[in-house]
């Protein structure tokens, strides 16, 4: 009988069987919890119709079970001496493809085309390595891949940015951008004692829904990106200095800054974190004629 990796006693076996030794530079933490590996995936509410996307599948724990569930299951793994290793580990799921590429690097569009037909129902679901998981999560969504949605584990304090509201002291640039793109919530939380080496910090699991269309309409997405990112510049600041100091020459174009405010209805003593989507929408549509 095939028994899970994702068990203490198993992943120790694998690890010592290949002498391998963890990476801190790659983030590796590898989940020894087959119950919350199931969870993780439920969220994903995949059948065996759908394809999922793996990022840095470590031994397979994770990817074991998505092969279980999912018609294929593509995996994109950065570390060589993984390969050999995963070659073994997965060898029970005809199911499952390894890509030895850095994700950040990949063409992941051309390996879905190539992977998948047109019309199948795709999820992303990752356990992310912590030092690179805002950008994965930015390059699968601004490349508008495809997909249902992302289901990842991350730094729970990641996770509560991403999920964050306005008025927080979490929401910032990146819960705007990623709430542009999608439905976020947290599904659940994972204490570090499930992991192997345990990480310093709790995790948590976020679903991000795709939207068929964004919340706002915008003139220019990069100019709307620019907007909030630069409005968050320094916390402490408001609106008005955070924009006349980080958009260009916008000192010199203080008062069309304050036109803009006007127009958008939003009062130029106001700090970045008080804004909704719509507000900063509305802001960066005033904005764009005065800074293009």
């Amino acid at each position: 009988m095939h028994k899970d990796i994702a068990t203490p006693v198993r992943t120790k076996e694998i690890l010592d069987k290949y002498g391998f030794s963890f990476k801190k530079s790659l983030g590796q933490n590898f989940l020894i919890d087959t119950n919350i590996l199931n969870r993780i995936v439920d969220h994903a509410e995949l059948t065996d119709h759908s394809g999922a996307i793996e990022i840095g599948p470590g031994i397979g724990a994770l990817t074991e079970q998505l092969a279980k569930r999912a018609e294929k299951v593509i995996a994109f793994e950065i570390d060589q001496r993984l390969l050999p290793i995963l070659e073994d580990t997965l060898s029970p799921y005809p199911n499952v493809k390894i890509i030895h590429n850095d994700v950040l690097k990949a063409d992941v569009r051309a390996v879905m085309e190539q992977e998948f037909d047109q019309s199948k129902d795709v999820m992303v679901v990752a356990n992310l390595p912590y030092y690179v998981t805002t950008p994965i999560i930015m390059k699968l969504l601004e490349e508008r891949l495809p997909i249902r949605g992302i289901v990842c584990m991350l730094q729970k304090e990641v996770g509560d940015r991403i999920s964050a509201k306005p008025g927080t002291k979490e929401y910032g640039s990146l819960s705007i951008a990623v709430q542009y793109y999608t439905k976020a919530e947290t599904v659940m939380i994972v204490p570090k004692t499930v992991f192997m080496p345990q990480p310093n910090v709790d995790s948590a699991v976020i679903r991000l829904t795709l939207h068929k269309e964004p919340p706002v309409k915008v003139k220019d997405e990069a100019f709307f990106f620019h907007v909030t990112r630069s409005s968050f510049a320094q916390r402490r600041k408001t609106i008005l200095n955070n924009l006349t100091s980080q958009l260009p020459d916008g000192k010199q174009k203080k008062e069309q800054i304050l036109a803009a405010l006007k127009e958008a209805d939003i009062l130029e003593s106001r700090r970045g974190e008080t804004l909704s989507i719509e507000e900063f929408a509305r802001l960066s549509d005033a904005l764009y004629p005065h800074f293009n």
